[in-house]
């Protein structure tokens, strides 16, 4: 070429034993492959006494090792269960239960109601045209110092012999049923406590109460409680917890099936020799 390398021969040949990592195999090739659920433990998930089905499911968290505490690991979680489920009823499907866990004892994490939902599917198979959707949200504050957001939903509906396609309302219409959703909400939650609320949400009491109420201003179909969400909860209390789970007694001793304690025998006195 023209122009001469810059570099010379021997600066072009690499030293022998330099590059350390061309002799070495693959790097970290002596790990043993461990199981992680190996480390891991099962606690079984518990539903206020407010629904029938207690036993949620189960839940994983690493085992206690050092300084790490298995059970604060599992305090916070939140689960989602189908309300169908927690009281064996296929009429109720179309809600979702939040719960929390406050506590855990034992093998059993102890729940309190966190939010409730509705299925998408429910919620799109109510919205149709020729009518009016009304929706509605209010802050309420329990007894027991939780303060809770609730989402209200409604659809006006033909009135009785009417020929009229649409069943459209007007804008004070609409504002009234509103304000009248507002302060049946207000009434119902402010009222009771956290737990007697739960109560009155798993029947859709408050839906049909405003329903009944707003006869005199629209006629209204499908009034449902759509969503309720925490915003802000009181100091933990476990005294509180206990009378929410019903008695202490029957959710620390949770008996175990599996295990076969066998039958009481009488043993055959002694005669003395």
């Amino acid at each position: 070429s023209r122009f001469p390398s810059l570099l010379s021969v021997s600066d072009r040949t690499m030293a022998v034993g330099q590059n350390k990592r061309l002799s070495k195999g693959k790097k970290g090739k002596g790990k043993k492959a461990v199981d992680a659920f190996s480390k891991k433990d099962w606690y079984d998930i518990k539903a206020p006494s407010a629904f029938q089905v207690r036993n949620v499911g189960k839940t994983l968290v690493t085992r206690s090792s050092g300084m790490r505490v298995a059970t604060e690991f599992l305090k916070g979680r939140v689960v989602e269960a189908n309300l169908a489920d927690l009281n064996k009823d296929e009429d109720q499907n179309y809600r979702k239960i939040k719960l929390q866990i406050m506590d855990v004892q034992g093998k059993n994490c102890l729940c309190n109601f966190y939010g409730m939902d509705m299925t998408t599917d429910k919620i799109r198979s109510l919205v149709k045209k020729w009518q009016t959707t009304i929706e509605c949200a209010v802050d309420v504050t329990t007894t027991d110092g939780y303060k809770l957001r609730m989402f209200c939903i409604a659809f006006t509906k033909k009135r009785q012999n009417q020929l009229k396609k649409t069943t459209y309302a007007q804008t004070a219409q609409i504002k009234a049923i509103r304000k009248k959703m507002t302060d049946i909400m207000t009434k119902e939650a402010t009222t009771v406590d956290l737990k007697e609320l739960v109560r009155k949400f798993i029947p859709n009491s408050i839906g049909t109460q405003i329903e009944q109420a707003c006869q005199c201003l629209y006629p209204l179909k499908d009034v449902y409680i759509r969503k309720v969400k925490t915003l802000k909860a009181p100091r933990f209390d476990i005294t509180k917890l206990m009378e929410v789970h019903g008695s202490s007694t029957e959710v620390s001793s949770a008996p175990i099936s599996s295990i076969d304690e066998g039958s009481k025998v009488d043993r055959p006195s002694e005669t003395p020799a």
